[in-house]
């Protein structure tokens, strides 16, 4: 076989819906597992990667109230980077500290 179509890259990286997997849309968890993949994407400088794999972006406003509750388990379990990253989201939806 030609070497012009063999794959020397097949098995390397992951898709992105592999590397954030999520619950089916209508879970109840869906929205707060959408949040923590754009948050854990930004954590791994893969934000490009999450928002493909969600299809939502970083800062999406709908997703405020999901980012509140995981900064504020951040803040309580002593999470600097998890809340960090938490608060640059919810600046960019707007939000602020609340």
């Amino acid at each position: 076989m030609s070497r012009a179509f063999v794959n020397d890259d097949a098995g390397g990286e992951a898709l992105p819906e592999h590397r954030y997997p999520l619950p089916p849309a209508d879970d109840p968890e869906y929205l707060v597992a959408v949040a923590r993949a754009l948050l854990a994407g930004a954590g791994a400088g893969d934000s490009a990667g999450a928002e493909e794999a969600t299809g939502f972006v970083f800062g999406a406003p709908e997703l405020t109230a999901q980012v509140q509750l995981i900064r504020d388990d951040a803040i309580a379990s002593g999470d600097e980077r998890l809340e960090q990253l938490a608060e640059r989201f919810l600046r960019r939806a707007g939000a602020g500290k609340q």
